[in-house]
């Protein structure tokens, strides 16, 4: 199984997109995203320098953008990519490239998303003093608990040996001077504490925005931040996308599902090497291809048609399909089982695993034609459930 990712903030660097820029078509496509985040993207790609690229304003377009004209380069023909990729995934801001490649929204739709979530979290990070920094190795219990003692927020925990503190300078200073055994701190040069209550502010103005936004149900599963879990329903996953501003990236919980998965191959997107980094540490065995410049493309390709495979998502209309978050035990709901036609955001039962235990709802809600599980069977994140006629449908 294949698995796409895009990286997030502190993934570029000066003058990356360069070699990408020669090819008329990319640059014509980038121009145009550019236009529409009204930023200067080439300039910034190419020319400014690591600190002028730093700027949580002009990053995460400049990333976002980066991703979804290079997917275009990589999958001309997009209708093949959605039967050969098992999943897609983003890191922080790469869940908007994510989220547009799965065609949840548009590509301009995520332009202008992303120009305003920088501008907010720039301008929400202006307010008080804060900051990030990264906790490397150490036992992930003991980590925890210092970041804990100190106030801090585990703002990303990337998997085993990589948690990112994050908060005000004064706890930040607090945790160098007692941190964790084994453990080597490393401070991130970022404007604020991403991914925490400091960055609320940021939610809220996002949040007014994106009543406005459309969306469609992902073409292929779309493994969130939050908690990695599959969501299936574009509402959901926009969302999400503007809660987790202010809520911690669980990267872990999102390796942990493309194992459950079966994933054999990952592909990381320009500018790529991050987080196939994660990936080689704590997913032994599955291959890695970090697309980095245009040169690999042929490569890259290569390297999909190895582990692609078809969706299950892919071969049925996904707009009438209802599909399991994550791997577990489906408990099917008797009230459900026993209705032709459900109303909107009727539980149709849930996923228990270990870890937790999630309801299942029919967002869209319509008649059923047929179940695809019974109760107590096995499921895996992405899973086909339950197939509906949309309300107001023959």
């Amino acid at each position: 199984m294949l698995v796409i990712v895009a990286p997030g903030q502190g993934a570029q660097t000066p003058g990356f997109l360069t070699p990408w820029l020669e090819d008329p078509v990319f640059a014509a496509r980038f121009e145009w995203l550019s236009t529409v985040a009204g930023i200067d993207l080439p300039h910034y790609g190419t020319e400014a320098d690591a600190d002028t690229i730093r700027d949580t304003k002009i990053a995460q377009p400049l990333l976002v953008a980066t991703g979804l004209v290079a997917a275009l380069d990589l999958f001309p023909h997009p209708a093949d990519a959605f039967a050969r990729i098992g999943a897609v995934a983003g890191h922080s801001v790469g869940e908007l490239t994510a989220a547009a490649g799965a065609r949840a929204i548009t590509a301009e739709q995520a332009m202008v998303l992303v120009r305003e979530r920088g501008n907010a979290m720039a301008e929400a990070a202006a307010t008080t003093a804060t900051g990030m920094t990264a906790v490397l190795g150490g036992a992930t219990d003991e980590v925890l608990a210092a970041i804990e003692a100190q106030g801090l927020t585990a703002a990303n925990d990337n998997g085993p040996g990589q948690v990112v503190a994050a908060g005000t300078m004064e706890q930040l200073a607090a945790l160098a001077e007692a941190p964790p055994a084994k453990a080597r701190l490393m401070p991130l040069s970022v404007a604020g504490a991403f991914h925490t209550h400091h960055m609320s502010p940021a939610v809220d103005r996002l949040g007014r925005l994106a009543q406005s936004v459309s969306t469609h149900d992902p073409r292929t599963p779309l493994i969130s931040n939050r908690d990695g879990q599959v969501v299936h329903d574009g509402r959901e996953v926009l969302r999400r996308m503007v809660g987790q501003i202010a809520n911690p990236v669980r990267w872990d919980l999102c390796l942990e599902t493309m194992s459950d998965l079966g994933v054999t191959g990952i592909l990381e997107m320009p500018p790529a090497g991050t987080l196939t980094g994660i990936a080689k540490r704590a997913l032994k065995g599955v291959e890695t291809f970090a697309l980095k410049t245009p040169d690999q493309l042929d490569d890259a390709r290569a390297f999909c048609d190895k582990h692609g495979e078809a969706s299950q998502i892919e071969t049925t209309p996904t707009w009438r399909m209802i599909v399991s978050p994550a791997k577990g035990t489906f408990h099917l709901s008797s009230e459900a089982v026993e209705r032709d036609v459900l109303v909107p955001g009727a539980t149709i039962g849930a996923v228990a695993s270990l870890r937790d235990r999630t309801d299942i709802t029919a967002p869209h809600g319509g008649s059923v034609v047929e179940w695809l599980v019974e109760d107590g069977d096995l499921v895996s994140p992405g899973q086909p459930l339950l197939r509906l006629h949309p309300e107001g449908t023959a």
